[in-house]
């Protein structure tokens, strides 16, 4: 089997949201990320490091959505969904700090074998959201 090309970063992931408006605002105050793009489906915010976290209505999208440049094919999830964001090793009192005075309970930390720690919490729609320091992966 010939190497696959190559491939530099996640440049998107998404979210499926029952309101835009309040996941936006969750992921603004609690991350400090830009907003890039907001319309009545979906919002794009970004994320440090050239990435984009984007949100869709859930149901938004099942249809095609056209572009001037062409169609984005439908998708749509449900359930909790999982995202971890990377903070650096120093950070992570602060991110406690930070979670604490916004109010966002800790559901768990995780002390990991190759000497990372996470801290896991929930958005509003009850996604699993993650920050990891370095030690989480042999990558990172």
């Amino acid at each position: 089997m010939p190497a696959a090309p190559r491939v530099s970063h996640v440049l998107e992931t998404s979210l499926y949201v029952a309101d835009l408006d309040r996941s936006r605002q969750f992921f603004e105050r609690v991350f400090g990320f830009e907003l890039f793009l907001r319309d009545a489906r979906m919002c794009a915010l970004g994320v440090p490091g050239g990435q984009v976290l984007l949100l869709f209505r859930r149901g938004g999208s099942t249809e095609p959505s056209p572009t001037l440049g062409g169609a984005i094919p439908p998708h749509d999830g449900t359930g909790a969904l999982h995202l971890c964001f990377a903070i650096p090793r120093g950070e992570l009192d602060a991110w406690e700090r930070h979670l604490a005075g916004l109010g966002v309970g800790v559901e768990s930390r995780v002390a990991w074998a190759r000497g990372g720690v996470s801290l896991y919490f929930r958005d509003p729609d009850g996604h699993s959201l993650e920050v990891a320091t370095p030690g989480l992966w042999p990558n990172y």
